[in-house]
C-alpha cells in the first residue's frame, strides 16, 4: 500500500528556499506592510489536541501585531490551551502568475477588556467604549504578535528575487 513520504514534503519549501532569490529584508518588511495594510480580513486557524478551527475574521494591523475583534467562538477552544495561530491573508485565484498571499506564524493573547491597550484599539476601529459599554458583553480582543511571515507573491519576480519570501522575527 502507498504511504506517503510527509517529512519530504513538509521540506519542500525548506530546501527550495536554501536556493532561492532572497529579497533584502528590509524591503521584505516594507513589501509585507503594505501588502497587510492593503487587506482587512484573514483566515485565523487555531487548534488544540485534536480540535482545528479556521474562523475568517477582521484584522486590524497597528505597531507590528495583529488585533481581531471578535463576539466569541470555536477559536477560544483552540486558544485556551494553545496560543500558537497561524493567520492566512490573500487574493481570490485570478491565475497561476497573480498568486499573492500571507501566512503568519504568530502568539495570541486576549486582551483584557477595557485595559489600555483595549481601549487604544477602539478608539483606532473609531468605536465608541459607551457603545461597547452597552453590548450584554465586551467583545473580545485578540492579539497576534507575529513570529515569521512568508509571502507568496508572483510580483516579486519583477524584483528579481523568488516569489515566495520567508522573514523570521
Amino acid at each position: 500500500m502507498w504511504e506517503p513520504n510527509y517529512e519530504e514534503q513538509a521540506n519542500y519549501w525548506t530546501q527550495k528556499e536554501a536556493h532561492s532569490k532572497k529579497m533584502d529584508p528590509e524591503r521584505l518588511k516594507e513589501w509585507i506592510s503594505t501588502f497587510i495594510s492593503e487587506r482587512k480580513t484573514c483566515a485565523l486557524a487555531t487548534a488544540a489536541d485534536d480540535f482545528v478551527r479556521c474562523t475568517p475574521i477582521e484584522y486590524n494591523y497597528v505597531d507590528g501585531a495583529f488585533f481581531l475583534f471578535s463576539e466569541g467562538g470555536l477559536k477560544f477552544k483552540g486558544l485556551k490551551k494553545n496560543k500558537n495561530v497561524c493567520l492566512a491573508i490573500f487574493d481570490g485565484y485570478s491565475g497561476f502568475g497573480k498568486l499573492k498571499g500571507l501566512q503568519v506564524q504568530g502568539k495570541a493573547v486576549i486582551i483584557e477588556p477595557f485595559s489600555p491597550e483595549y481601549t487604544t484599539l477602539l478608539e483606532h476601529r473609531k468605536i465608541s467604549i459607551d457603545a461597547i459599554k452597552k453590548l450584554p458583553k465586551p467583545m473580545n480582543l485578540i492579539k497576534v504578535d507575529p513570529k515569521s511571515f512568508d509571502l507568496l507573491d508572483s510580483e516579486l519576480k519583477k524584483e528579481g528575487v523568488d516569489s515566495r519570501q520567508h522573514l523570521e522575527l
